[in-house]
């Protein structure tokens, strides 16, 4: 079974909303809104960074891995960015945090703080956390690239946006600013 993608390399919202879920939506209007263009490609639903790889090619992007952490009182999460392919050992970002242990949050809380769901999570959720209860942690090498590759909080689209337009402009309109970590390389 091969994975669909539309070759066609949209500048702008789908055209047709039938189909496409609320949130998806919200995304796009909130990137119009702050004048952040945007380049999208929809595809088959993507569970892992191994399925994007075509999508980051036809895009010219590398897609970030979004993983939604927690501390193990589940009283602190977290939105981690980090290039795909770099491996993720808890231990190196719990220093770095200041917390004992890191483990994956639920999927109940990941849809309660920014409206996803596994495999669709993204920067742009984060204007879903309208209490600011998620933290944004980036990897240092993801700010070494000029764009940003992510979900529109669905995993069946891929946006290449400007990384500084995410920074300087997404992240003071949703209210979040991001402490920056440094994730080590290691060998597979």
């Amino acid at each position: 079974m091969s994975f669909y993608i539309d070759p066609t390399v949209y500048t702008a919202r789908p055209e047709f909303s039938e189909g496409r879920l609320p949130k998806e939506l919200r995304a796009y209007d909130l990137l119009d809104s702050l004048h952040i263009p945007y380049t999208r490609m929809d595809h088959a639903a993507t569970a892992t960074i191994d399925d994007c790889m075509e999508v980051e090619t036809l895009l010219g992007i590398h897609i970030c891995k979004n993983l939604f952490l927690c501390n193990a009182q589940k009283t602190a999460f977290y939105l981690l960015m980090m290039p795909g392919h770099k491996k993720f050992k808890t231990k190196n970002l719990s220093k770095q945090i200041g917390s004992a242990r890191l483990s994956f949050a639920d999927d109940a809380h990941m849809e309660e703080f920014l409206d996803i769901t596994p495999g669709s999570v993204s920067i742009l959720g984060l204007a879903n956390d309208r209490k600011n209860q998620v933290q944004l942690l980036i990897d240092a090498d993801v700010l070494k690239d000029e764009f940003i590759g992510c979900h529109p909080c669905i995993n069946t689209s891929s946006l290449k946006i400007k990384t500084a337009d995410i920074l300087e402009k997404f992240l003071p309109a949703v209210h979040h600013s991001y402490t920056l970590v440094d994730l080590p390389w290691e060998d597979a």
